[in-house]
């Protein structure tokens, strides 16, 4: 008679428990239908009716800068609202609470939706960036490295904005204010259109916000090969500000 082994389980290395979470936080967005129509659908579709369609009065050139910016919406839709919005209900529901008491614990968490917002937005690149040439537009290959540190601080600033209102208010809230904020971004941010096509105060504004310098800084990378150095800087500067915000008032129960 073979007896039950008493012997202590030990928890997984802290790399295969994260990895687990990537891969669950990924799978709990792709199938989700909200998720993926706000993430992947809804900027696909955006990236074919600017290029392809009179809905806006765009010049040629206006049409070859919408597929950075639609790359930097893909990036708000990813690291913000879809974050925020999944945060918020799993802290009403307790999952956080309850995540953060298992061997993977808050650090892993954490870390866990930061991997799956990076593997989320590699897809996203690779599929918005394959229509968009499939469209006609041809990126300098030089400004790459510059749009690839746009979109780590671009991630880093509206991943920190997400947890913040995930944190600190109820879930409820979080999914009129994250949807609401993504229109408004949309609309008058900056973000996949250039400022200058923007009303005069929104011009003025735009390339001091996250979205706007985000959309500026992939706009210039991929249009012109240059640094963009000054839209870097605002976009450090937010990631900074609003992950020390986030990791301040951020609340797991």
């Amino acid at each position: 008679m073979t007896g039950v082994s008493t012997a202590p389980r030990t928890a997984a290395p802290l790399r295969r428990r994260v990895g687990a979470q990537v891969l669950l936080e990924t799978r709990t967005v792709l199938r989700n239908g909200e998720q993926l129509l706000l993430t992947l659908v809804l900027p696909v579709l955006l990236l074919v009716v600017l290029t392809r369609t009179d809905l806006l009065d765009l010049t040629a050139g206006d049409r070859m800068l919408v597929a950075p910016g639609v790359l930097a919406l893909a990036v708000v839709s990813t690291a913000f609202t879809s974050q925020a919005i999944t945060t918020a209900f799993d802290r009403r529901n307790g999952v956080l609470r309850l995540l953060a008491t298992t061997p993977l614990g808050r650090g892993g968490l954490v870390a866990g939706k930061v991997g799956a917002v990076l593997l989320l937005e590699v897809g996203q690149v690779a599929v918005l960036g394959a229509v968009a040439v499939g469209l006609g537009w041809r990126p300098d290959p030089s400004g790459i490295p510059a749009a690839a540190l746009a979109l780590v601080l671009g991630t880093a600033a509206f991943a920190s904005l997400g947890m913040l209102l995930a944190g600190v208010l109820r879930a409820e809230a979080v999914l009129a204010v994250a949807n609401l904020l993504w229109v408004l971004l949309l609309a008058g941010g900056g973000l996949v259109l250039p400022p200058d096509l923007l009303p005069g105060p929104l011009a003025a504004l735009a390339p001091w916000q996250p979205a706007g310098a985000l959309g500026e800084a992939l706009r210039t990378a991929l249009t012109t090969g240059t640094v963009p150095v000054g839209a870097l800087l605002v976009l450090a500067g937010w990631a900074a500000l609003l992950g020390a915000a986030a990791a301040h008032w951020f609340r797991w129960d």
